[in-house]
């Protein structure tokens, strides 16, 4: 029969709209032996000449039905019929069912997608194509809708999702039903389909139907509904990743956050959530107004929560996300009797040697007159009330100052080591160094201190 079909068109239109397929891709079609992954494949190999494509197929036996076997050599006849090279595969799905893996379909569609990723890297295609149509599209959103899914979530189906892509999206079952009838093909009826203890199945014969008895168009009114989120969604991911920064250490500065409209700092803190975690599974809009709370704590001290899988921090203005509670360093005190290297306990050194001149100070170097710093002195953890004598100030000024000034968490403060003869406070490392003591400029030696991988980038200098 010819291709003369309506839906040929439409899917044409589709593809180039969304900008599908590009000449020169090679594509994997997933054919179950549905009439919808049927239709998918007859559709593209008629067209594959129009985009200059290269196509493949994958089957995958779930070996969950008797007639499993029957609908594989079916597929195999029908692609060695249109020349379509074939991989086909069996996977025990129900072996994998194992407690915290998900149900039967979450399991199976797993597998199905790994087998599908695993064959388009063997075969090399970049593009791997479904047979998602518009009414499990609609399908999709109920399910998510009764399942409480967000905005985020009532996206369901996009047209292309990295290297998946769906050309039939946005027809109807109807429509591909039509399709196959006129071009006089064969599939076969997957009799799970038919099976109402299944989520899926419920929606599809017996929610659905009941919703077009109020609205004969539901189906593709959810379909719409559906594209509009996407589109909306995009548009708050941009917002959202200009506000987010990539890298590991995860923060939030806690007044500007808070002052953003709920709509935008929800979305800014499931982000912040998921990027320190590397996912969002268990995470519910308790957790996300968790975090809305400790916003609100700004300048009130130091306030942490936990969260499944993360640990936040509210401290000095900013909002700390981490999958677990930084560690302090114990209390420390190290004897400095002469030069050389002394290891700190996290793993960095200080050198101590003697110089002839001067070789210049940065935030890991500092040089005394050896004649007014001598030896024995001592390296040391951060005390309570210790204080320091600072060039161009009277007196002197309590450590913990200059940690608030550098915006150090308690945990950091922990990992600043102090060099001290007896009770003065001669470098508070990497940070400052004490008033006067420096090389004499009628000569002499010079004690040379070096902070060896000093990791300045974690203090923030």
């Amino acid at each position: 029969m010819g291709l003369i079909s309506p839906m040929v068109d439409d899917v044409r239109r589709y593809i180039h709209r969304h900008q599908l397929i590009q000449a020169g891709d090679r594509i994997l079609v997933a054919v179950s032996g549905g009439g919808d992954s049927v239709a998918l494949l007859h559709l593209l190999w008629s067209l594959r000449a129009e985009f200059g494509v290269d196509l493949h197929a994958a089957h995958l036996d779930h070996a969950l039905r008797a007639e499993s076997a029957a609908e594989a050599d079916f597929v195999r006849s029908w692609c060695a019929g249109l020349g379509v090279s074939l991989r086909v595969a069996r996977i025990a799905v129900g072996e994998r069912l194992e407690p915290g893996r998900g149900g039967l379909e979450q399991v199976a569609r797993a597998a199905r997608h790994e087998f599908l990723r695993e064959t388009a890297a063997e075969m090399g295609c970049n593009l791997i194509a479904l047979g998602h149509h518009r009414g499990d599209q609609a399908e999709t959103l109920l399910h998510r809708l009764v399942r409480g899914a967000g905005p985020t979530g009532l996206v369901a189906m996009r047209p292309r999702s990295g290297h998946l892509v769906r050309p039939l999206l946005g027809v109807s079952r109807g429509e591909i039903r039509a399709y196959l009838l006129r071009q006089g093909l064969c599939w076969v009826e997957d009799s799970s389909n038919q099976d109402l203890g299944m989520v899926r199945n419920r929606l599809r014969h017996e929610v659905l139907p009941l919703l077009e008895t109020f609205n004969p168009r539901i189906e593709e009114g959810l379909a719409r509904l559906a594209e509009r989120l996407a589109r909306e969604e995009d548009y708050w991911r941009l917002q959202v990743e200009s506000l987010v920064k990539p890298g590991a250490d995860v923060c939030l500065p806690q007044a500007q956050t808070a002052a953003l409209h709920p709509a935008l700092r929800d979305r800014v803190l499931r982000q912040a959530i998921g990027q320190a975690r590397g996912d969002l599974r268990g995470i519910e809009d308790k957790h996300v107004a968790a975090a809305a709370r400790l916003l609100q704590k700004s300048g009130m001290g130091r306030k942490e929560y936990h969260l499944p899988g993360l640990w936040l921090l509210a401290e000095q203005g900013m909002l700390h996300f981490r999958t677990e509670p930084p560690t302090s360093l114990p209390a420390y005190s190290i004897s400095i009797p002469t030069p050389g290297v002394y290891v700190l306990p996290d793993g960095r050194c200080l050198r101590l040697s003697l110089e002839e001149r001067p070789r210049g100070e940065s935030p890991r170097a500092v040089e005394y007159s050896a004649a007014e710093v001598c030896f024995p002195l001592r390296v040391r953890s951060w005390r309570p009330g210790d204080r320091m004598r600072l060039s161009g100030m009277p007196g002197r000024k309590k450590v913990k100052e200059l940690f608030l000034e550098a915006r150090l968490s308690l945990e950091e403060r922990s990992r600043v080591p102090l060099l001290v003869r007896e009770a003065e406070i001669l470098w508070l490392v990497g940070l400052r160094r004490c008033d006067g003591r420096g090389p004499s400029a009628d000569g002499g030696k010079i004690l040379r201190v070096v902070l060896d991988d000093a990791k300045m980038e974690t203090l923030r200098l």
